[in-house]
C-alpha cells in the first residue's frame, strides 16, 4: 500500500532554517507531482510548493525566495528547505503526491508541525 512518511519538523527561531523530508513508498508511478501544503487551525490547507517529476515547480508567493523544493526521483523523495523562517510560517506541513491518469490519484502524509517562535 502506498504511503508518505514525513520528517524534519520542529521549533525554530525567526530567521532560522528547517528541512522537511517526505519519502513515498509503495506503488506510486514515477511520473507524479510531489509537494508540500500547510494548515493552521481554522484555515484551509494551502499550497507551499510542488515539484513534478518532469521538473516543473510551483511556489506560493509567500515563500518564494525563502523556500526551495527538490526531489530525488529514484527514491521518490521530496525535500523542502525552508530558510529565513517567519512566525507566520508556523503550521502543520503536509506532504502530498498526485499520480495516475490525469494526476487524479492523491495521497497525503500524516503532517509534521513547524513552529517559528522566539
Amino acid at each position: 500500500q502506498a504511503q508518505l512518511v514525513e520528517s524534519g519538523g520542529g521549533l525554530v527561531q525567526p530567521g532560522g532554517s528547517l528541512r522537511l523530508s517526505c519519502a513515498a513508498s509503495g506503488s506510486i508511478p514515477t511520473r507524479n507531482v510531489m509537494g508540500w501544503y500547510r494548515q493552521v487551525p481554522g484555515k484551509e490547507r494551502e499550497l507551499v510548493a510542488t515539484l513534478a517529476s518532469w521538473g516543473t515547480t510551483n511556489y506560493a508567493d509567500s515563500v518564494k525566495g525563502r523556500f526551495t523544493i527538490s526531489r530525488d526521483n529514484g527514491k521518490n523523495t521530496v525535500i523542502l528547505q525552508m530558510n529565513s523562517l517567519k512566525p507566520e510560517d508556523t503550521a502543520v506541513y503536509y506532504c502530498n503526491v498526485r499520480y495516475g491518469v490525469g494526476l487524479s490519484s492523491l495521497l497525503w502524509g500524516q503532517g509534521t508541525q513547524v513552529t517559528v517562535s522566539s
